[in-house]
């Protein structure tokens, strides 16, 4: 559990994050992008569901795989931190990686690191890059091993919708899905920006939502040849209340938010800026603007809107392009909230202490 234990009676007990918990350098890497119009005009989306979604492009891979657009963002954000050494390699992603039986963060440790250090895979689905963040900011409070001066982790992510397994456009109604990789660079010592709070909580009572009333397969796609996340939830929502539902989303969501800020020390209206969900408008409104007034002109949005959900990289990104793009200034305080199934809801509180050198100089963000 990073950065809340139990207390009395199972009560989360919040704790602050170290304060020399920095961030050191960080990047994207993402393909071309395909506009929504195109996709409208070739029959692969409804114009309708287009329209609610706000979404004006998507970026999508040719060949390009999961792990190696992971690993060019890698690359970047090393550079940019000035390493070319880490303790701990994490990395997160969506779907599927190009190869069965395969470890793709052992492929990232190849090919952009070089080092023996441990190179785990993590899961959690649109949740993957905050809970590796939460896993990195556990093995950086630990504190350096003997022989160790100081403790840096690398954190990626990486996927690439495609069919025929996938339906970019289809898969999970409302929301359209983007490629690419990200990368995070964390330093127990070094860095622009720190880590101020974080916290995740479950609703492990809400998993059901993407598994519907199919039963467990023996090989992937055992039921259907195409994910279909809107027929899990029309199960699963058969035999459950809806306002039920809600109301254990929520309330793991507020608890993940109220951790995050309270660690930190600040509430919502001293934030500057927010990095949520790539999603659709509709569901961004619902799940995020509304319901923590937020004025979409303090989010990643309009950039956003471009790229798609990138599964477990949006939050990377949206900081990625916020330093980037030069929006932000030492001083201002960001918040990244994330969701996965599970379901897991992540929240981090992010302070910038000074712009990188390399602030401003990609004005979209990503470098590919």
């Amino acid at each position: 559990m990073t950065e809340a234990g139990l207390g009395a009676k199972g009560a989360p007990v919040v704790q602050a994050p170290a304060p020399d918990i920095r961030i050191a350098g960080c990047a994207v890497w993402l393909p071309p992008r395909t506009p929504v119009a195109d996709a409208v005009a070739a029959g692969q989306c409804d114009e309708a569901l287009a329209m609610t979604t706000g979404m004006v492009s998507v970026a999508v891979a040719q060949d390009e795989p999961a792990p190696e657009m992971a690993a060019r963002a890698a690359r970047t954000a090393l550079g940019r931190a000035g390493f070319d050494d880490v303790s701990l390699i994490l990395h997160a992603s969506f779907f599927y990686q190009g190869h069965d039986l395969w470890a793709p963060a052992s492929y990232i440790q190849r090919t952009a690191v070089g080092n023996q250090c441990p190179a785990i895979e993590v899961g959690q689905v649109s949740n993957g890059g905050m809970a590796a963040l939460g896993l990195a900011v556990d093995h950086l409070r630990a504190g350096p091993t003997a022989g160790e001066t100081d403790r840096r982790v690398l954190v990626t992510t990486g996927d690439a919708f495609r069919p025929p397994g996938f339906d970019r456009w289809r898969s999970d109604s409302g929301t359209f899905y983007g490629d690419g990789g990200t990368a995070l660079v964390l330093s127990s010592r070094e860095g622009f920006a720190r880590i101020r709070g974080l916290a995740t909580v479950s609703a492990p009572e809400l998993e059901g939502m993407h598994r519907g009333d199919d039963p467990f397969g023996s090989a992937p796609f055992s039921h259907r040849p195409v994910v279909d996340l809107d027929a899990c939830k029309k199960d699963f929502l058969a035999t459950r209340r809806v306002t039920q539902v809600i109301a254990a989303s929520g309330a793991a969501q507020d608890a993940a938010v109220e951790q995050a800020l309270a660690a930190a020390g600040v509430t919502l209206a001293d934030v500057d800026r927010f990095v949520l969900p790539h999603l659709g408008r509709k569901r961004l409104r619902a799940g995020h603007l509304t319901r923590f007034q937020i004025a979409e002109e303090r989010t990643t949005w309009e950039w956003s809107r471009s790229i798609g959900h990138l599964g477990a990289g949006d939050q990377i990104a949206g900081f990625d392009h916020l330093v980037g793009s030069g929006t932000l200034s030492a001083g201002d305080l960001v918040v990244w909230m994330s969701v996965g199934a599970g379901f897991t809801y992540s929240c981090a509180v992010v302070e910038m202490l000074e712009r990188p050198d390399w602030a401003g100089t990609t004005p979209t963000g990503d470098v590919g």
